[in-house]
Formats: structure tokens, C-alpha cells, sequence
């Protein structure tokens, strides 16, 4: 028998804030999957979409702020939002750690998330009843 909770998601992000429709996309689907009672696990950022993980990100005023929403969203869902480490690394986003390991001048990772390797992706595969996966276009 499958123990897996038959309403829960993981969310996989590839694409940017911005440049394509996935953080936007995904973050409706969060919202309304949270509001018809489901769950969602965990909140994957891999390729560019960890992009959405950047604190230096500052769209005009009379856009919206993806990163912002989705920080919020994860906060107050308490939903874990991890970027992937080797993805972040390759496109400038680091946390503290990695800030100090690699002896460069600032860290750029907006809280709540968090910089971790694919492990976190696979444990919420194992987690979650469904996978789902917002991509960039391409």
C-alpha cells in the first residue's frame, strides 16, 4: 500500500522570472492547490529558475515582484523553496555559505530559500504523490 499523501506536490521551476510564463505559472497553480485543501512539499528551482531565488532582482514598480510572491507564498505556507546548487553557482546566486567557501564579496539568496543539491529534488519525488514541472520556454 502507498503511503504517500494522495494531494501533495512538488514543484519543479527551469524557467526565469521575467523571460518566461513557469514562476508565474507555477505560483497560481501553488495557490490554488493550497486553497482546495491539497499540499505542496517542497518548491524545486533548477536551471534558470533560480533565478526566482535572487534577492537582487528589482523589477519597476509597476510590475509584479515574482521573487517577492513566491518568498511570501513560501513563508506563509511554510512550503521549503530550494534552489538547486550546482544551478545557482553556475548563474551568480549564493548564500552565505557558499559566499565564504568560494571568498566572494557578497550572497545574493533571498529568504526563504535555501541552495541545495539534486537529493532535495529526489526526496521530493519519493514525498510526493505528483511531480509537476513548470518550464521555460523555449
Amino acid at each position: 500500500m502507498n503511503n504517500l499523501d494522495p494531494h501533495s506536490f512538488t514543484l519543479v521551476i527551469t524557467g526565469a522570472p521575467y523571460s518566461t510564463q513557469a514562476p508565474q505559472t507555477a505560483l497560481a497553480f501553488a495557490k490554488a492547490a493550497i486553497a482546495a485543501g491539497h499540499a505542496i512539499d517542497r518548491v524545486f528551482l533548477y536551471g534558470d529558475g533560480v533565478h526566482l531565488a535572487s534577492a537582487l532582482v528589482t523589477p519597476p514598480s509597476d510590475e509584479p515582484h515574482w521573487p517577492k510572491n513566491w518568498a511570501t507564498f513560501l513563508e506563509e505556507h511554510e512550503v521549503p523553496g530550494v534552489a538547486c546548487i550546482a544551478s545557482a553557482l553556475r548563474r551568480g546566486l549564493v548564500d552565505d555559505k557558499e559566499q565564504k567557501r568560494y571568498e566572494l564579496d557578497a550572497s545574493n539568496l533571498r529568504a526563504p530559500f535555501t541552495i541545495a543539491g539534486l537529493g532535495e529534488w529526489v526526496e521530493g519525488n519519493i514525498k510526493s504523490s505528483r511531480t509537476l514541472y513548470f518550464h521555460g520556454d523555449r
